[in-house]
């Protein structure tokens, strides 16, 4: 007999979420939920069903026409809007792929997985995938990616750096998804070679992709309080549905028109056109600043820039022009420095002049030159050329001295490259002589850095004092170094620890960052505004001082305290030191120079991140008064974003994009300086190449935030109208009616609401900023104050026209518009509109964050044609006019402050600042504090 295999099918249960368009399954062995694929969302429908029932036919035909248009205009943006992202996400094109039989195949890159082989030809190509680079260079174009639109190189990734992570400082081993490989060197004939590590929207494209398809949710008090507004707007509209039940129920009418009276209520009071009104603000600041070059992937973020209280600005790029000029270049050894060479074509041969030659990540592209413009300079500088041809032999870069009677022998080629890296601060490079000779080892870098690599006996003793004077002076200044490297040593397979120990020292590069004329007005104006200013720099602590003087964050008349924070080593723990500047440079690596007083200045010097962790109690002092900090890597850049907004600071950051890209995303409102129109380093891109784009984008930030609490409130006024119209109606029996209803809600309503929403911002930032509260009180009680003055008002029409000779009164024994024409629905209806253009005026705020009403001329002609239109249509006795917005903000609410007398700021920077203020002991000058210590210390 045969043996039937017996096959039992086991049920696998898989656990998982949605979440923006992408699935998280749960996976045991990592305990964790994972994401695997992206889904499609669906739409929502809307009814008017209601309207129909209550035979408003006139007006739901008109609503459904106006609805279906609106619908099919916004599908149609959304449709254009689809395409766009879809045309920028979508990219397929044919790759080459080495399998593991060493087989090179051509396939398209939608087949690509992580782990395949990509071979990467040498003319570059638009990358289709995230990908980690295994053998060979490339040049790659990031500015999709960081908005920066100098070239990066990409070097090998090495062996032993454990698990890799493209966010660590691994990141420059990695091409990213959507970014343009302009150049590819490899080893062999063949261009590089690149592992695939992530496709689809798991890329670093895809997240950019995914940031815009589904913004991240923004903790925005206004944001906040609106949906708890719309609770109290219910709590209204349940309360006059009630009233109108009883009121019908007295009446006799049918279930049917009770139920289809009381929901009509509803819709009344909660007005469903409010999410959309309060959009409008935004939607015209995002086309100015569209207009003005400024680019935002985040609408809601427009409004949280008018709340913005202070502003970080990177030094490099930012504050300062791209381009440096070289000053001049100062050899040094045990014997000390020689004197300064302003050219450096005219140092003699030797080590000094090779390695600024040759100690960069230039690369030639067509004939020209490319990379970093500091590099560019200082290879400009010594008259060395890039040469692509080196005996037949494939090279990274190839460097000839000029032609002053020296042989083609002297040409230099460099084998190994490892970049300049922020957290390190070097960079490094192995060369060779021609043959295969001379093998050495160049490193260039922050002084301090370089000179920690290098022999102690080979760092002149005037090092400190040298670097300190021209610091000072706001010249940037690297230093470079070299060792010989054994010939013997497979150079291609050198690793980056053994290339930069056991240096020799040789001297100082010395350059020229001038301030960009911007900087200065914009600081000025910022300060004028009461809106601090906050440099982040990696570079040494008293160029940025100098920077920041130069700019006018430190005033010159300021002194400067240095707060020195050592961090712990083997031989002692941390220290904490707050000392008088007296022309000295701190002798630490990280610096902040911090204001005290109307008078003087200090400045924090030492590790950032020890101050965090082993001096807490002083952390959130020192960032209330810090104004510059110094030598800050990428990572506590981020870092001290995110403390600043622990003190409920809302911190804007300027940067190119480069490094500050973590501090941008961190920052409430992220501006990275940028020709791309979007990037997924922050959600504001500007193509204006200085710092004159962020008071543009506060102002535009205040008045789109002012525009929306005018449309808040006037909505929510408008629905308080209508509805007090339509329950003191309901009373006697009679309702609006259906082109009463059309012409508010239409001409009216919604006319004046998009004009509300135009109008540019002030020309200038004022100290005060704008509320963000829409539960506060002089919001809540400016509502109030008008709504009480529009039910008296409609009350006083209703009783003076029904106290008239004239007056004839309807058939009572109809009910709603049924008996309509009547003069009660006359009097009511005229006050009522009128009272919705008064509302528009009214609330409609200009000065200080808005220009005037009288600037936008098709509002005033406008409001004009309404009001006097309207006037000689009703009686004069029965025109009621509401007191202006400034008088119940400023007068009749004063009274309430007064009362309640001054509270405590809910904000822990302002409380911060009034304890420093009140405390005579604060900074404790010339003392050094370790951590226990520390506590005992501080401001009582």
């Amino acid at each position: 007999m045969l043996e039937v295999p017996v096959v039992v099918f086991q049920k696998t249960l898989l656990r998982y979420y949605l979440f923006e368009g992408l699935r998280y399954i749960w996976l045991a062995r990592k305990g964790a939920f994972c994401r695997v694929s992206p889904e499609q969302l669906g739409s929502s429908l809307f009814s008017i069903a209601l309207w129909l029932a209550d035979d408003y036919y006139f007006y739901a035909v008109c609503i459904f026409i106006i609805s279906v248009f609106s619908i099919g205009l916004s599908l149609y943006e959304i449709r254009k809007q689809s395409i766009t992202l879809r045309n920028m996400a979508q990219f397929v094109t044919n790759v080459t792929v080495r399998r593991n039989s060493g087989a090179e195949e051509c396939m398209s890159s939608e087949e690509l997985v992580p782990g395949d082989c990509l071979v990467i030809p040498q003319e570059g190509l638009l990358l289709p995938c995230d990908a980690a680079l295994l053998v060979g260079e490339c040049l790659v174009n990031e500015s999709m990616l960081t908005g920066e639109s100098v070239p990066v190189l990409k070097t090998p990734l090495p062996t032993g750096e454990g698990r890799y992570s493209s966010e660590t400082e691994q990141r420059r081993h990695t091409l990213f998804c959507g970014t343009q490989l302009i150049q590819a060197k490899g080893w062999g004939s063949s261009g590089a070679v690149a592992v695939v590590t992530s496709t689809g929207f798991f890329t670093a494209k895809g997240s950019l992709v995914s940031s815009i398809m589904h913004p991240q949710p923004i903790d925005f008090r206004f944001y906040q309080d609106s949906g708890k507004f719309l609770l109290l707007l219910g709590l209204v509209a349940f309360i006059g549905t009630i009233y109108s039940i009883v009121v019908l129920y007295l009446y006799n009418v049918t279930l049917l028109s009770l139920v289809i009276r009381s929901l009509d209520v509803v819709t009344i009071a909660v007005p469903p056109a409010l999410p959309a009104a309060i959009t409008t603000g935004t939607i015209y600041a995002q086309r100015r600043l569209k207009s003005q070059g400024i680019f935002c992937i985040s609408p809601p973020r427009i409004n949280i820039c008018g709340k913005v209280s202070v502003f970080c600005f990177d030094k490099t790029g930012t504050l300062t022009e791209d381009g440096l000029d070289v000053w001049g270049v100062m050899e040094g050894g045990a014997a000390g420095f020689s004197e300064l060479v302003p050219d450096p074509g005219l140092l003699p041969p030797g080590p000094m002049l090779s390695g600024l030659a040759c100690c960069h990540t230039v690369t030639l592209l067509q004939g020209q030159p490319l990379g970093d413009p500091l590099e560019l300079k200082m290879v400009e500088s010594t008259g060395w050329v890039l040469d692509a041809e080196f005996g037949g032999h494939r090279v990274l870069a190839v460097l000839k001295p000029p032609t002053r009677g020296t042989s083609t022998s002297e040409a230099v080629a460099i084998v190994r490259r490892f970049p300049f890296s922020s957290a390190l601060q070097r960079m490094s490079v192995v060369t060779v002589a021609r043959g295969g000779h001379s093998a050495l080892a160049f490193i260039k870098g922050s002084p301090e850095m370089v000179a920690s690599l290098c022999r102690a006996e080979t760092v002149p003793a005037q090092f400190s004092s040298e670097l300190g004077g021209f610091s000072s002076e706001g010249l940037r200044v690297l230093a470079l170094g070299y060792k010989p490297v054994d010939g013997n040593t497979d150079l291609r397979a050198i690793e980056r620890w053994e290339v930069e120990t056991d240096m020799r020292f040789l001297g100082l590069l010395i350059m020229k960052n001038l301030v960009k004329p911007e900087s200065a007005k914009v600081i000025n104006v910022l300060r004028l505004a009461n809106l601090r200013s906050v440099m982040v720099t990696g570079d040494n602590i008293l160029t940025a001082v100098n920077v920041a003087k130069g700019c006018g964050m430190v005033e010159s008349h300021e002194k400067v305290i240095f707060v020195n924070v050592t961090p712990q080593t083997a031989q002692s723990g941390p220290r904490l030191k707050f000392s008088l500047d007296e022309g000295g440079a701190p002798a630490d690596q990280t610096s902040i120079v911090t204001r005290v007083s109307p008078a003087s200045s200090f400045e924090v010097s030492g590790s950032f991140v020890a101050l965090c962790n082993h001096f807490p109690e002083y952390l959130p002092k020192v960032l209330l008064r810090a104004t510059v900090f110094a030598r800050m890597a990428p990572d506590q850049k981020t870092q001290l974003v995110k403390e600043l907004q622990k003190l409920n600071y809302r911190v804007g950051m300027c940067g190119d994009g480069a490094n500050d890209c973590g501090a941008l995303r961190a920052a409430d409102v992220g501006v990275s300086l940028s020709e791309a129109e979007a990037s997924v380093a922050s959600p504001f891109t500007s193509k204006t190449e200085n710092i004159s784009c962020v008071p543009l984008l506060i102002r535009e930030g205040r008045c789109s935030l002012i525009t929306s609490f005018s449309l808040f409130k006037y909505m929510a006024l408008y629905s308080f109208i209508q509805f007090c119209s339509v329950l003191l109606l309901y009373t006697v029996k009679t309702n609006i009616g259906d082109l009463q209803f059309l012409y508010c809600d239409l001409v009216l309503t919604t006319l004046l609401a998009i004009v509300m929403g135009g109008g540019g911002p002030s020309e200038e930032l004022h100290p005060g900023r704008p509320s963000a509260s829409l539960l506060a009180l002089p919001v809540l009680g400016s509502l109030l104050i008008h709504a009480c003055l529009i039910v008296v008002g409609q009350l006083a029409a209703f009783f003076i026209t029904t106290s008239q000779d004239w007056y004839v009164p309807f058939n009572s024994t109809l009910f709603g518009a049924a008996n309509l024409p009547n003069m009660e629905n006359t009097s009511v209806f005229s006050l009522s509109a009128l009272q919705f253009i008064i509302m528009a005026v009214v609330v409609t705020k200009g000065y200080p964050h808005k220009k005037p009403l009288f600037y936008n001329c098709e509002r005033v002609v406008l409001f004009d044609h309404l009001v006097l239109w309207y006037i000689p249509k009703i009686n004069p006795k029965v025109v009621f006019t509401p007191p202006p917005q400034v008088l119940v903000d400023r007068g009749l609410l004063s009274c309430f402050r007064l009362l309640r007398g001054r509270r405590q700021s809910k904000k822990q920077y302002k409380r911060l600042n009034v304890l420093l203020s009140e405390s005579p002991s604060w900074p404790p000058l010339n003392q050094t504090l370790s951590p226990t210590e520390y506590s005992v210390i501080q401001c009582s």
